[in-house]
């Protein structure tokens, strides 16, 4: 099987060999963060990986490799994000500002004026107003909202179900219902159930043939999180993020799409404790090394899932890891490896100190 990746010395691509060759080691050492594996791309070349032996999230040790499937948690959301944006360069969707309802006739009678306010942009920039405290209890408990959301006979209905408590588009929530929702107009958009839709338009371009998707009780596949890739090709989906939507001299997806979903779409004046702002499915961040302030956008998964793409230093860097905070752990703790691995080691490679 094909990678697709060249692979490079990181000395010929401008990093430091020294410094970049500690980040294994480096990773190693710090046992809180629970590293699973860590993949470096520079100019598009693979230049480091290492991967390790590792406690997963029911605590049993693992040793992971570069063939490991890796469950990434709410990166998938991110793959979400890049398939709307492929359906808008199809015709398939044409206005962000469309409403929801009008891609659910079925749910009708959920219609609510608050409801009907709910449009594309707002889903996808999590700012629906829906009534959706997810991070109010942890996902491991059960009364936790989506876990209750995926057990449902029918999710969608019970995102659809619950009531706006602020007018959409005036306050952020992290919504994975949402997403839900957003995965199934693209299965209603496209005409083929979304893990068909992904394979042809995204994953088989970028060279992905390994992939398995979680699913909820209904046979459909969960589109906010417990999509299953290796870490080589869970760095290919940030390669064209990278590139103006670019792989291999193809495009994948429109340049005008990936600006769009890399901006910052959260509310004026909205503030997070561990990135910037929030676009369509991706966040925004920044990293002080030194006197270089380095803005970044990545895609978050829970348990330290981390995909950095970092435009002014041609970077992806893609880090897996099982450090699942009990008890509504932040994600800003769940960052720790894959922070170490960025800002202690392949920023300063980068940048040579």
């Amino acid at each position: 099987m094909s990678d697709d990746w060249p692979v490079s010395p990181p000395a010929q691509q401008g990093l430091d060999p020294e410094l970049i060759c500690a980040t294994g080691p480096g990773l190693g050492n710090r046992t809180e963060a629970a590293p699973h594996g860590v993949v470096v791309v520079r100019h598009g070349a693979l230049v480091y990986e290492q991967y390790f032996t590792s406690e997963d999230r029911y605590g049993y040790v693992v040793p992971y490799n570069a063939n490991t499937l890796h469950d990434i948690a709410s990166i998938t959301k991110g793959v979400v994000a890049l398939l709307v944006g492929i359906a808008f360069d199809r015709g398939w969707l044409s206005d962000l500002d469309a409403p929801i309802v009008s891609f659910f006739p079925e749910y009708a009678d959920l219609r609510t004026p608050e409801k009907d306010r709910i449009t594309l942009h707002h889903l996808l920039a999590m700012t629906s107003g829906l009534d959706w405290p997810e991070r109010a209890i942890s996902i491991d408990n059960w009364a936790n909202i989506v876990r209750q959301g995926r057990s449902a006979s029918d999710p969608y209905l019970f995102v659809l179900a619950r009531p706006v408590e602020t007018t959409p588009g005036t306050a952020w929530n992290y919504n994975s219902g949402g997403v839900w929702l957003l995965g199934l107009i693209l299965r209603k958009v496209s005409g083929q159930p979304i893990e068909e839709f992904a394979k042809e338009a995204l994953l088989e371009p970028l060279g992905i043939q390994d992939e398995v998707w979680d699913r909820f009780p209904n046979g459909d596949a969960a589109t906010s999180g417990g999509l299953r890739l290796r870490p080589r090709d869970l760095a290919k989906l940030g390669q064209p993020v990278l590139d103006g939507g670019v792989w291999h001299g193809r495009q994948i997806v429109s340049a005008g799409w990936i600006k769009q979903m890399i901006a910052p779409q959260s509310p004026s004046g909205w503030s997070f404790s561990f990135a910037r702002s929030y676009g369509y499915l991706w966040w925004q961040g920044q990293s002080l090394i030194g006197d270089h302030d380095i803005e970044w956008v990545g895609a978050l998964g829970r348990g330290g899932q981390r995909l950095y793409v970092v435009p002014t230093l041609n970077l992806v860097v893609a880090v897996t890891a099982g450090l699942y905070i009990a008890n509504g752990g932040s994600p800003a703790a769940e960052s720790f490896g894959g922070d170490t691995a960025l800002n202690s080691f392949v920023l300063r490679a980068a940048l040579g100190h």
